[in-house]
This record gives structure tokens, C-alpha cells and sequence, in this order.
């Protein structure tokens, strides 16, 4: 950590929200992704398009924009922030659903925060959409990727991330 205080808290230790308004607005990205692990049966029955709840994807894509929207009403120190845009990707294989949530802004914050809310309520729907298939599906391995911009410069995961 290149600050040994974490900004969230103040001189007394009290939760506080950041205060930004010093801050240079600059073009902030930034990507997360996680996985959900199934049976391939599941998957199956997914690229059949015959799960219970219809278009598992689309329903799941639709969440995650939606959840990006609203990061800063479900975290709490998480300044609301004008997203310029979301892509959220799917990667369907033998037993697992990748998702890939990337998150743009120009502001005084990044967008880590928004990327990996997307990225967990895409996940979630996955699992709310094919529960009916399979209730054993596992939630994991959610991270940022990347982000770009800001004071703190530009960060890429190593070579270890999904």
C-alpha cells in the first residue's frame, strides 16, 4: 500500500466519504471479473436455450449495467459517479461462466468500486437464472483486472488472473 492511512477513515478512525472536490477530472476505466462454476449440464441446457427463466445473458448483461448505475447506493462511503459507459462480457465453457465487466468515466474517482459490482450482480443473476438447474453453482475468483487513470496511475493484474 503506498499510504499507511486508509483514506476511508479519518484522524479519529471514523468512517468518512473521501473528499474529492481537489481533484483533477481525468478518463477512468476499469475492469473486473469473476467466475461462476457449473455442472456442464447446465451449460448445456444454456446454449440450448432451454433454462426456465429465458435469456440467462441477457437478463445477467442488463443486471450488471443496472448494478454499475447504482454502486454508490449500495456501498456506502462510494461517491455517485456520471458512467460514460459499460460493456459486459460472457465467456461460456465446459463448466464455468466468465464474466467481464468494464466501466468508463471521466470524474475525480475511478470505477473499480462500479466494475466489481457489475461484475457480482452478473454473477448473482447467473446464479438466480440457472438455480432451478443446478443450486450447487460456486461464486468466485472476482477481482479487478485493471483500471486506468487517475493520481494513482494505471494498474494491471499479473499474469494469474483468469
Amino acid at each position: 500500500m503506498s499510504n499507511d492511512r486508509l483514506s476511508h477513515l479519518d484522524d479519529a478512525g471514523a468512517a468518512h466519504m473521501v473528499d474529492i472536490s481537489g481533484k483533477t477530472q481525468t478518463d477512468r476505466e476499469a475492469v473486473a471479473v469473476g467466475t461462476i462454476t457449473t455442472d456442464p449440464q447446465t451449460i448445456a441446457i444454456l446454449r440450448a436455450g432451454k433454462t426456465p427463466k429465458g435469456d440467462v445473458i441477457a437478463t445477467a448483461r442488463i443486471a450488471a449495467i443496472q448494478a454499475v448505475k447504482k454502486t454508490s447506493e449500495l456501498i456506502p462511503l462510494c461517491h455517485p459517479l456520471p458512467v460514460t459507459g459499460v460493456t459486459c462480457d460472457f465467456a461460456v465453457k465446459e463448466s464455468e461462466i466468465d464474466v467481464r465487466v468494464k466501466v468508463k468515466t471521466t470524474g475525480q474517482t475511478g470505477v473499480e468500486m462500479e466494475a466489481l459490482t457489475g461484475c457480482c450482480v452478473a454473477l448473482l443473476t447467473l446464479y438466480d437464472m440457472l438455480k432451478a438447474v443446478d443450486k450447487s453453482m460456486v461464486i468466485g475468483q472476482v477481482m479487478v483486472l485493471e483500471k486506468k487513470g487517475g493520481k494513482s496511475g494505471d494498474y494491471e493484474r499479473g499474469k494469474d488472473a483468469p
